[in-house]
């Protein structure tokens, strides 16, 4: 999927996440709990559905959390663009005689976006600028050097984003009860800057990006760590997730709102008291089609 726009080791051994551990390093969700992680292998099978009225809960101290971590993807899930991209695109390109409209730079775009990338099997590495370049060239029709550097400067800037609805309040709602946060995500460099001027880094735990840890899903290795995965790409997300394990969430399927993934997350032990709760393997997909930087 998309620039989302982001190492971890085996989950086998003893897992906890040490709590000097933060945004900034690296692998800090390497070693993420091998309680959950064990619990949800050996209980794979079993699936339940909640209503409303069970989902109920009157106070943060009586949540028990069916997971102990969950691991949260970044753009089309946790961040989306203020504005479409084809606009963003002609913006920068029409004044260097791109005549393209809307519909033919997105069609281009998601075309560009999805050719193999011929110079490292990784679109994502470091700050990924030779990728971004070729795809703002097929995208536009433009190749001065201008147009596409100041499309990723604008893309690095907070304005260019903004949070899901929701999200915010849904996270420092797990974060209360207990639960570990971290952005698992095929991005570049940028993210981390991204989460501190959106001021909302402060809600994770750890940050893997995989232009740094060079893995991009859906390689399983890049969810080695994880309990729980909320994605909106079923063939990057969701299938990666499983390949390493871990209970998988598609959003806008298996998940509409960041407050039903609290209440998946800490509700579950709510209906019967000791049992554990698995999610279904995504079985839908969808992806924005590589819309987003």
């Amino acid at each position: 999927m998309l620039a989302q726009c982001f190492g971890a080791v085996g989950v086998g051994a003893v897992c906890r996440l040490l709590p000097s551990l933060g945004c900034g390093h690296r692998l800090s969700i390497a070693c993420l709990l091998n309680h959950g992680l064990s619990f949800c292998r050996a209980n794979r099978q079993t699936a339940r559905t909640f209503t409303a009225e069970a989902l109920a809960v009157d106070s943060p101290s009586n949540w028990r959390p069916c997971y102990r971590a969950v691991l949260v993807d970044a753009a089309g899930t946790f961040l989306v663009p203020s504005e479409p991209v084809s606009a963003v695109y002609l913006r920068y390109a029409r004044p260097y005689g791109c005549h393209l409209n809307d519909e033919e730079v997105l069609a281009r775009f998601r075309r560009a976006y999805n050719m193999p990338w011929p110079h490292s099997p990784l679109r994502y590495v470091d700050d990924a600028r030779p990728f971004w370049r070729r795809i703002v060239e097929h995208s536009t029709g433009c190749d001065v050097p201008e147009v596409s550097e100041a499309i990723y400067q604008y893309y690095a800037r907070a304005e260019a984003w903004h949070v899901v609805p929701g999200a915010v309040e849904a996270l420092q709602r797990l974060k209360s009860a207990g639960v570990l946060l971290a952005v698992v995500s095929n991005f570049d460099t940028r993210l981390r800057p991204l989460l501190r001027d959106l001021k909302v880094d402060y809600l994770f735990n750890a940050v893997i990006v995989s232009a740094e840890v060079r893995a991009e899903k859906p390689n399983p290795v890049i969810f080695d760590a994880a309990v729980v995965h909320v994605g909106d790409d079923r063939r990057n997300d969701c299938w990666g997730a499983r390949d390493a394990g871990i209970t998988a969430w598609l959003w806008g399927y298996d998940v509409r709102s960041w407050a039903e993934v609290a209440d998946r997350v800490l509700l579950g032990s709510q209906v019967r008291k000791g049992a554990g709760w698995i999610c279904g393997v995504c079985a839908r997909g969808g992806s924005l089609g590589g819309e987003l930087q």
